[in-house]
């Protein structure tokens, strides 16, 4: 079984007051990923699972900044105005998302005080298939699959220090 590596250097990272999880070889959109990630990274738990929720339910879009070439402006997005729905990106990183907070869980981390630290996705191993043509030939169906991190800390409280 491999040893999967983050790409946040988890050496400076405090273990006992943090909780990470990852996804490894998704088969989702890596650009879409990229994007949700990007929204969510510094929300607290509680916020970034409402986001992810109403993204699902196309009740908010998510603010496409790199990859905006032919995307339509989406109502309520600040900052930017390209902005997309990616429903099955949001339910996978949902389902990481979920995972971080059941280890921070079982770390003993106070789960009101959780804050998405780092969130990436970037692109896994490429799936090579082949659809078949005329004449006998054949054309390559390539699938790129996708990486996503998750990295919680806990914030410090109202009797504690900064």
């Amino acid at each position: 079984m491999p040893k999967w590596g983050y790409s946040i250097i988890t050496e400076e990272l405090d273990p006992e007051k943090t909780a990470k999880a990852s996804g490894r070889e998704i088969r989702v959109s890596q650009k879409s990923s990229r994007e949700v990630c990007a929204a969510i990274k510094g929300m607290k738990l509680t916020l970034a699972k409402q986001f992810l929720r109403e993204v699902i339910k196309k009740e908010k879009p998510v603010p496409f900044r790199r990859h905006k070439k032919k995307v339509a402006h989406r109502h309520g997005l600040e900052k930017t105005y390209a902005g997309r729905y990616p429903i099955k990106a949001a339910a996978k990183i949902l389902q990481v998302v979920e995972g971080a907070e059941a280890n921070a869980e079982n770390k003993g981390l106070d789960i009101e005080r959780l804050r998405i630290f780092h969130a990436a996705a970037y692109p896994g191993i490429k799936i090579k298939r082949f659809t078949p043509r005329a004449h006998g030939r054949a054309s390559p169906k390539n699938e790129t699959t996708t990486h996503i991190e998750i990295v919680l800390t806990e914030t410090p409280g109202q009797g504690e220090g900064f």
